[in-house]
């Protein structure tokens, strides 16, 4: 219980922690944007509008998938960041799209910013907190299992090269006073930013179908399988399941038909403990089977 508090303790407080960041860039890339004119970094602000509705809707979901099970949800709320994870890419798609009209407006009114040095310094700090922030997001959704924290900080990245491409693509504009140049920069600036947000939506819709753990976390439960299950016959069927940071495993294990029910259930014991001791919140679900149930492959247990 003190693991699952701590747990959830923490992911909390980053997932506050991106509304405040994203807050804080947003309004300082509105500055830059505001002092320049600049249609690209007016899509640079753009984007950075969606990173505090993705920021607000990752907390919620993180909340949420923190509820324990209940009787309409007997497997936990674990589904609800992959939930926020699409929303957020959906919110990418749009902002990419309303990027594209302003730079197409930009073009045919041939309207332009002035840009300085103020703007760029501006823009500049708030590319660094994004990046910073981003490593931060994508390690922590390696670490909680986290598809919410893991599409925040992909999204944060693309949006770091998206800055950087547009800062550079703006000093070649002072450099040589072609002002077409900036709602073109921009234009290519929505083509990543979309590439971005259809990537974020099929990743999150993977996660909402069931998709199997990893290929090392499949390694880890195999060879834990095969050290613990000391006492059974053979183990088949393997299948699992991640739901963000649950991991649900389910196999058939064969045993002596003649063995006891307490002594293939200390069997069980002894794997589940294993398995868990390896990935936290992982859900162990084992069918015992008699020896006629035997497969021609499966794995066997150490002796």
């Amino acid at each position: 219980m003190q693991t699952l508090a701590r747990f959830s303790f923490t992911t909390s407080r980053i997932a506050a922690g991106s509304i405040i960041v994203a807050i804080c860039v947003l309004l300082m890339k509105l500055l830059a944007w505001w002092v320049s004119g600049s249609v690209a970094l007016f899509s640079d602000a753009l984007e950075s509008c969606v990173n505090v509705g993705a920021a607000v809707l990752a907390w919620l979901a993180v909340k949420y998938a923190q509820r324990p099970p209940d009787e309409d949800h007997p497997f936990g709320h674990h589904k609800a960041e992959y939930f926020a994870a699409v929303a957020e890419g959906v919110l990418i798609i749009l902002a990419a799209v309303l990027i594209v009209e302003q730079a197409v407006e930009t073009i045919f009114t041939g309207a332009t910013g002035q840009m300085g040095m103020f703007a760029f310094v501006v823009s500049g700090a708030a590319t660094v907190i994004n990046f910073i922030w981003a490593r931060v997001l994508l390690h922590s959704g390696n670490s909680f299992s986290s598809p919410a924290f893991s599409a925040g900080g992909r999204h944060l990245m693309s949006d770091v090269w998206t800055s950087i491409a547009v800062i550079s693509g703006l000093c070649l504009v002072m450099l040589t006073g072609w002002g077409a140049l900036d709602p073109i920069i921009a234009l290519v600036v929505a083509v990543n930013i979309l590439r971005e947000g259809f990537h974020v939506v099929s990743d999150s819709i993977g996660g909402l179908m069931d998709s199997a753990a990893s290929a090392e976390e499949q390694a880890q439960i195999q060879g834990i399988i095969h050290r613990s299950a000391e006492g059974a016959l053979q183990i088949h069927g393997i299948k699992t399941r991640r739901a963000a940071a649950a991991l649900f495993v389910e196999f058939h294990m064969v045993v002596d038909g003649k063995m006891t029910v307490e002594q293939s259930h200390d069997i069980c014991d002894r794997i589940e403990e294993e398995i868990a001791g390896v990935l936290p919140g992982v859900n162990v679900t084992i069918h015992v089977e008699p020896e006629t149930k035997l497969e021609d492959a499966g794995i066997s247990p150490v002796l």
